[in-house]
């Protein structure tokens, strides 16, 4: 997958400040890693007349099936059918437009530190897509294209040059050509209008791609004539986002045809923003299945194991049934910070009672963990490497026994669902791991058969259809009659 940007210039304004506005440096070669493979940026050509900076994007086949690609909502029908043999990685396409954002995001945004005067100028450009889907032919993708200011070259690509009786493919090569474009513009049209061309999207489209429209869209698309096309297309034909997106344009056309603010053409739009709920963090989501799966097992003395900086225990103390917390924790900076945000030096004696912070190590037993109705290892596991997960199994479950021990630990099957993070990354650079839904059910399985619990697992945040949510929960509870032994013995 293949773009190249070429522009000219005179020894006053050289065409190689192209290097200053793409923030990579014409004489380096450069590789970056995308959710899909690496993308590597080099210049076949730089100097004060002619400079062509060239976008390469190598795309991993392998992840592209691995993380779903054509099996949900949004992706390109042939891909669904045909996993192992299609255009991806040699079409330009979403995969080519979120390389340009990650790549070039700062030129995309016409930021340069170093030349703060470089962006707003308007530059010879010369765009060229050696192999461009363009589903409606030629003609969509000079309406596309041509209302921007750009001339458009949009050559067929024959099916067969063997054969021309066969005819032309659904590919073109494209060449777009502007003396009167910042590259910035030039950069947010081709996000847009590629995907959009391609009429699919390799990941799932959700509700913030509305917002990243109208970014991109910013200054063009309200006026375009075909912008319902685009709207369409780009937000994978979902109804609903689509919708919004034609609203919300309306608005910004309306303001400006007024020369006035969309907050003074509608004023319920900022008491509309007050109330409209926002995405709910998936951490706190995760608190909250916590708590919820806490107050269900019954348990009023709870361990925090892995308390980190404290923010479970600090919803835990909100909440009277919990009548004593324990944060642990091996690392001493994490718990004076936890101490910090509890503000255990200004808390009242009552409330001090009730919790407690101490280091201990998780891959050793302690006797302080025992007596307890619950404990928390709350995104924990990932964090220790694989051969030291049965010293914490023995310690939890086989030492402290808690009655009820939950586990939350992300699950890798949900990655593909976040355009940002690359093929085959984790999603902390200190996770030692990270688990399919089947791997951590049999790890769990494993561990209850052993220490005498049943477990359960619910889905923490959005449940979807394909992936699963983006963390797993275990909720172990101890068998009645290993309780029943326990109390025996202890009588």
């Amino acid at each position: 997958m293949f773009l190249t940007i070429t522009t000219t210039g005179t020894p006053e304004r050289p065409a190689t400040d192209l290097g200053f506005l793409l923030h990579k440096h014409p004489e380096k070669s450069q590789a970056f890693s995308t959710s899909y493979g690496k993308a590597h940026v080099l210049y076949p050509e730089a100097d004060d007349e002619r400079c062509t900076a060239a976008l390469l994007l190598e795309v991993d086949a392998v992840a592209l099936v691995r993380r779903g690609k054509g099996k949900g909502r949004g992706g390109a029908p042939d891909a669904a059918l045909a996993q192992y043999v299609n255009d991806r990685p040699y079409a330009a396409s979403s995969l080519l437009a979120v390389a340009l954002s990650g790549v070039f995001s700062s030129a995309m945004r016409g930021v340069c530190g170093a030349r703060p005067d470089l962006p707003a100028q308007a530059r010879p450009l010369r765009i060229e897509v050696p192999a461009l889907p363009a589903r409606g032919g030629p003609g969509l993708v000079r309406g596309l294209f041509e209302p921007l200011g750009w001339a458009v070259t949009a050559e067929p690509v024959p099916l067969d040059v063997r054969f021309p009786e066969w005819g032309d493919s659904r590919y073109v090569r494209l060449v777009l050509e502007s003396e009167a474009l910042t590259l910035a513009e030039a950069l947010r049209h081709l996000y847009v209008l590629l995907p959009v061309l391609d009429d699919a999207k390799h990941y799932w489209v959700a509700a913030d791609e509305v917002d990243k429209l109208l970014r991109a869209g910013e200054g063009w698309l309200p006026d375009h004539p075909e912008q319902k096309v685009i709207t369409s297309r780009y937000l994978s034909r979902r109804w609903s986002l689509t919708r919004e997106a034609m609203e919300r344009l309306e608005l910004v056309r309306l303001a400006e045809a007024d020369d006035s603010e969309v907050e003074d053409i509608d004023n319920a739009v900022e008491a509309e923003g007050e109330t409209e709920e926002k995405p709910t963090p998936l951490a706190v989501l995760r608190r909250d299945a916590i708590i919820a799966a806490l107050k269900a097992s019954g348990a009023a003395r709870v361990l925090d194991l892995g308390c980190g900086q404290g923010q479970l225990v600090q919803a835990l103390l909100k909440d009277p049934a919990f009548t004593e917390i324990v944060g642990v924790d091996v690392s001493m900076r994490a718990l004076t910070i936890a101490g910090r945000r509890l503000k255990l030096d200004r808390m009242g004696e009552r409330q001090a009672a009730r919790v407690k912070l101490f280091q201990s190590s998780l891959a050793y037993t302690d006797k302080r963990l025992g007596g307890y109705d619950a404990a928390v290892l709350s995104e924990v596991i990932e964090h220790l490497d694989l051969p030291r997960l049965p010293a914490l199994e023995y310690a939890v479950f086989g030492a402290a026994r808690p009655r009820t021990v939950l586990v939350t630990t992300p699950n890798v099957e949900y990655n593909v669902r976040w355009e940002s993070l690359p093929a085959g990354h984790v999603r902390h650079g200190d996770h030692r791991f990270e688990w399919t839904r089947e791997e951590f059910r049999a790890w769990a399985a494993a561990v209850a058969e052993r220490h005498g619990y049943g477990v359960e697992f619910v889905p923490v945040g959005p449940d979807d259809p394909e992936v699963g949510p983006p963390t797993q929960m275990a909720v172990f509870s101890m068998k009645s009659s290993v309780n029943e032994e326990k109390e025996a013995k202890a009588a």
